[in-house]
Parts: structure tokens; C-alpha cells; sequence
């Protein structure tokens, strides 16, 4: 039989550091990010690490960014989904997780290409460029 990582082993073993916990659900905790990017960087952790329960933090990342986007009451006009895996994509914790970053205008000089941006000088794809791939 097949086991599935879970949270709890995780931060047993100390590969889920998140302390500040926004929300607790069934499926994943919500926590404040502790190296935020913007104000608001959230992440929402699933509790056990199936496909399934993934796809449910997605899916509340993309609600709670729409709602936030919608308010009337939120300087927040726009967000960013992202979840990073595997060393070269830049994981750190060691443990699935969901990255809600919040942009407002002006937040940065030009945020063009959006998530295009975590490859250094490949966001702006309107810019040339001296090669395609580094």
C-alpha cells in the first residue's frame, strides 16, 4: 500500500516551517507567507498530498484572488498563482504548497509577463532578446 505524505509528518521532520496560520479547513491550512513579496502573500497548504486536495488549494487561491479583486474595500487588482517544484523551480520547503501573491498597480516597474518573470529577463516578452533559452 501506498502511502501519502501528509502535513503533519512533514513539519514533523521539519520540511513545512509555516506558523502563521490564517484559516484552517478540512483539506489545507491557509498560512501568511513568512517571506512575503507582496502584502498578503498567502499559502495554502493541503494536508494530505494528493492530486486531489492540490487542485482544492488552487481552486480557493483562484476564489480568494477574485474575491479580493472584486472587493470594493481592497487596493488589490490583480494576483499571481504559482506553486514551485523541485530545486531547479526553486522549492524550498519540501512539502506542497500554493503561492496567492497580490499585486496592486504599481507594486513593480513593469509587471509584464507575469509569472513569466521568475526566469531573469524572460518576462517581458514583448522586449528582444539576445537568445531565446540561457
Amino acid at each position: 500500500m501506498h502511502s501519502v505524505d501528509t502535513l503533519d509528518v512533514a513539519v514533523k521532520e521539519g520540511r513545512a516551517p509555516w506558523t502563521d496560520v490564517q484559516l484552517e479547513t478540512r483539506d489545507f491550512i491557509i498560512f501568511n507567507d513568512g517571506f512575503p513579496v507582496t502584502p498578503g502573500h498567502t499559502l495554502i497548504v493541503p494536508r494530505e498530498s494528493t492530486m486531489e486536495n492540490i487542485l482544492r488549494c488552487f481552486k480557493y487561491a483562484v476564489s480568494m484572488g477574485n474575491a479580493n479583486v472584486e472587493s470594493k474595500n481592497s487596493e488589490i487588482t490583480g494576483y499571481n498563482i504559482g506553486i514551485n517544484v523541485g530545486e531547479s523551480a526553486g522549492q524550498t520547503c519540501l512539502y506542497p504548497h500554493v503561492h496567492l501573491i497580490f499585486r496592486r498597480d504599481g507594486d513593480c516597474a513593469d509587471p509584464t509577463g507575469g509569472v513569466r518573470n521568475v526566469i531573469p529577463g524572460a518576462g517581458n516578452y514583448r522586449m528582444p532578446k539576445l537568445g531565446h533559452f540561457l
